[in-house]
């Protein structure tokens, strides 16, 4: 069995008063994945917009992609480490409110009265507003997670529990504004702009929170730490690095594969119930994200320290294939909600844990000089993963 060795010359843990660090960090990390949740979330709302359209397999090749061509030009290009974190922080949190108010701005705009007859090219921005969200994902994913691979582990684990305590929010969020209005189309339309506002004043406030982050005297302390004793390697080389962290960088690439194959595009379009009628593909996506942020909040209390059983654990996540197809095509007693409400708790609650493990593990596995990178490279490899996956869902494998 391999032990990961952690990297002795990590900054030593200097004391985060109030954990407002922590927290910080956890509430930018909702901000990073909130717009992806807010997207995908709303299944009824763009379904009944575009019903010839699967959304959400369109949405999560347009999302995946853009956002790892921002990660490979992070990871190839130099000079992004010249500009400040502040800066791409601010950037991309900015983009992401943008592209979030483009559907309830085409709602306000649009001439006619019935919320399906969109105005001609609706559809096109809506997908533009998808692919400049994937732009700002890499931006902020990936500037967010380089910084705190240098840091302690808990600012690390508080990034990707912030991601997954987003799906709830959103899930919270979604589920009260269906509820609280009647399912005709003006009461979808009022809900989904109420839901939409509401998660770009979180946007905002994430703004503030990464112009603050810097500011906090811990923060400085750390970074001053860190520039003493390194820098940040631009010249090393993207297949170098990834050859150190292969295992883990398969580990998480495998992971995501799995994930985005089954979710959110099988069990928002291809599930059906009879009891739970529209309210199934919103109750499984909550509880996808309720297990989601199960399983990265548990690395806070146990972190499995060999890096081998993480990797084989992930790996071991195919079986996931196999399983759906059972629910989905064996026994009577096997297509009800129970047994698909298990096995999505089960997927969400692993892809949570190992995804915090492997993120956790990697970047005090190598060398302090290319823990910043080596971070960079397993969110490179997690966004590789996100666009197999979503295109493996077109295929409909299941």
């Amino acid at each position: 069995m391999e032990v990961v060795k952690l990297v002795s010359s990590d900054p030593s843990e200097r004391p985060d008063t109030y954990r407002v660090a922590y927290i910080i960090h956890f509430l930018l990390g909702a901000g990073n994945l909130l717009p992806w949740n807010a997207l995908i979330t709303a299944v009824d709302y763009f379904a009944y917009l575009y019903p010839t359209k699967h959304i959400e397999r369109v949405f999560s090749v347009a999302y995946m992609i853009s956002s790892v061509m921002v990660l490979l030009g992070m990871i190839s290009w130099g000079g992004w480490s010249k500009t400040t974190l502040r800066l791409r922080m601010n950037l991309g949190f900015s983009m992401f409110v943008m592209s979030l108010m483009v559907a309830p701005v085409i709602d306000w705009t649009s001439s006619s009265t019935k919320l399906n007859e969109r105005p001609s090219g609706a559809y096109g921005l809506t997908v533009a507003a998808v692919v400049i969200c994937g732009l700002a994902d890499g931006l902020v994913g990936g500037s967010l997670i380089g910084s705190a691979g240098k840091l302690p582990k808990q600012y690390m684990q508080a990034v990707f529990a912030g991601t997954a305590s987003s799906g709830i929010l959103i899930s919270i969020l979604r589920i009260i504004t269906k509820a609280s209005l009647p399912q005709t189309p003006k009461g979808l339309k009022i809900s989904a702009h109420l839901y939409f506002m509401v998660a770009t004043i979180f946007l905002l406030f994430c703004i503030v929170f990464s112009n603050l982050q810097h500011k906090l005297p811990v923060m400085q302390q750390y970074r001053q730490g860190v520039h003493q004793e390194s820098t940040l390697c631009t010249g090393t080389k993207f297949w170098a690095v990834a050859g150190k962290i292969k295992g883990a960088a398969f580990g998480i690439f495998i992971i995501y594969i799995v994930t985005l194959s089954i979710f959110p595009g099988f069990i928002a379009e291809d599930l059906e119930s009879k009891l739970l009628r529209d309210w199934y593909p919103i109750l499984l996506i909550a509880v996808y994200n309720l297990a989601d942020l199960m399983g990265k909040s548990l690395t806070a209390f146990y972190v499995i320290q060999s890096m081998t059983r993480a990797i084989w654990a992930a790996t071991s996540r195919l079986l996931f294939y196999p399983l759906f197809v059972i629910c989905l095509h064996g026994p009577k007693w096997l297509k009800t909600e129970v047994p698909m409400v298990v096995l999505t708790f089960l997927l969400g609650f692993s892809n949570g844990y190992l995804t915090s493990v492997l993120m956790i593990l990697t970047p005090k596995s190598v060398p302090l000089p290319e823990a910043e990178f080596s971070a960079i490279v397993m969110t490179g490899f997690l966004g590789f993963g996100l666009v197999g996956g979503s295109v493996l869902g077109w295929f409909w494998i299941l």
